[in-house]
């Protein structure tokens, strides 16, 4: 009997003392969530990205970063449909999230509306530059889609080796994400960029490109930038390579030179398309793995921690997952240093807070993340790769497209 007592002395004390503890000594649970194309069209990049997402917000939990706070996102996949990203952000807010991840170009531009609404923070995994177009709540990770193009259209105006304008064509995705920078490339050459676009191709689905490449070659076509996702550059390398028209240098007189945007390249290229993707340029923001440095280690021991394949792990999509988890985990450690309730508001103020000497390096990509009032592209900084011998090497430093400005 009393050891019984005693037993409930206990008890009671330590619920006693539980319950005089204030809410913060057990950490608060800040809710995002994440809505995104894991399966359907362009899976191949929204896959590894929700993986980057998940595994870096289960390392910000698992090694205590923000103490005894916890981040809790929901991942959901919407197979490219509007209808369900909207359900799926609806959702969301009923369960009180705090900062959203968003990821297509047409989901972003269908819920711009309702992110004003909601004065939601929200980085999407698309960088088109219409986003921010009368936004005040979405932020890019990175240089638009539309700086890209132009910094891939400088490079070649700079190296071509013709005297006359090089001619370039521009093979897009059928959607609002691959149409969105043609129209800037068009103002950048108004604007004085010394290039002739013959033409611009939307491209089917696992169509065979023969003769589409034979007409491009009949135009004295010398370059072409590629604006999709990875699969449709493949089969177009390998159908070039099967007629034997991709050039072995930069601008090779003859032959194609082909260059592409963020989703078009990576690791996952080289894979797809093998030996026919030597020699093909590629611009993003993003470190790669197949050149040594800190981001390249984080990325693959994060990758290893969680057991992902190499596949993954070395994907750019999935340092592109790391990237947004990183800015989101960043905002919120701030806010809590500042003594700040995490709330969406706070996280807002935040995010427009990080410039000068508090820009944030997440060595995930080649540039500082910076963002302002007047400025919601992260990473302004893009660097051009091309593949030699089967991986992914840096061309020359991290640079700004300057036409970028001059068309704004």
């Amino acid at each position: 009997m009393k050891k019984n007592t005693i037993n409930r002395w206990v008890l009671l004390t330590a619920a006693s003392c539980l319950m005089a503890l204030p809410a913060q000594a057990f950490g608060e649970v800040h809710k995002l969530g994440l809505s995104l194309a894991i399966t359907g069209p362009t899976s191949d990049a929204g896959n590894p990205y929700a993986k980057g997402v998940e595994d870096y917000f289960n390392y910000v939990n698992d090694t205590k970063m923000l103490g005894e706070d916890r981040i809790d996102c929901t991942i959901r996949d919407d197979q490219y449909n509007n209808d369900v990203t909207k359900r799926n952000f609806e959702d969301f807010l009923d369960q009180g999230i705090v900062f959203y991840l968003n990821y297509s170009t047409g989901s972003t531009l269908s819920l711009k509306r309702d992110f004003e609404e909601e004065e939601m923070p929200t980085i999407p995994a698309s960088f088109h530059a219409g986003n921010l177009e009368d936004s005040n709540y979405i932020f890019l990770p990175i240089a638009s889609y539309s700086a890209q193009a132009i910094g891939l259209a400088e490079y070649i105006v700079k190296n071509h080796k013709g005297e006359s304008a090089p001619k370039v064509a521009m093979f897009i995705h059928p959607s609002a994400f691959g149409r969105g920078p043609v129209e800037d490339v068009e103002k950048a050459v108004a604007a004085g960029l010394n290039m002739e676009i013959v033409e611009v191709v939307e491209h089917g689905k696992d169509l065979d490109n023969t003769a589409m490449l034979k007409r491009l070659k009949s135009k004295d076509v010398q370059y072409i930038i590629s604006h999709t996702v990875q699969s449709p550059v493949a089969t177009m390398l390998k159908d070039a390579s099967g007629l034997g028209l991709v050039a072995g240098s930069f601008g090779e007189e003859g032959k194609f030179t082909f260059l592409g945007a963020h989703y078009t390249g990576g690791n996952d290229l080289v894979a797809l398309a093998g030996p026919s993707s030597e020699n093909f340029y590629w611009t993003t923001s993003y470190i790669v793995t197949s050149e040594p440095g800190k981001g390249a280690e984080m990325q693959l021991d994060l990758a290893k921690k969680y057991n992902r394949d190499e596949k993954t792990a070395n994907s750019h999509n999935y340092a592109n997952g790391m990237m947004v988890a990183q800015v989101a985990t960043e905002v919120i450690r701030r806010a809590k240093e500042k003594g700040k309730e995490i709330n969406k508001e706070t996280l807002y103020e935040e995010l427009q807070n990080m410039n000068g000497d508090n820009a944030f390096n997440p060595h995930t990509t080649v540039g500082p993340v910076t963002y302002s009032e007047t400025d919601h592209a992260g990473v302004d900084t893009l660097q051009l790769y091309v593949v030699k011998d089967g991986s992914f090497k840096s061309v020359g430093e991290p640079f700004v497209p300057e036409y970028t400005a001059k068309i704004e």
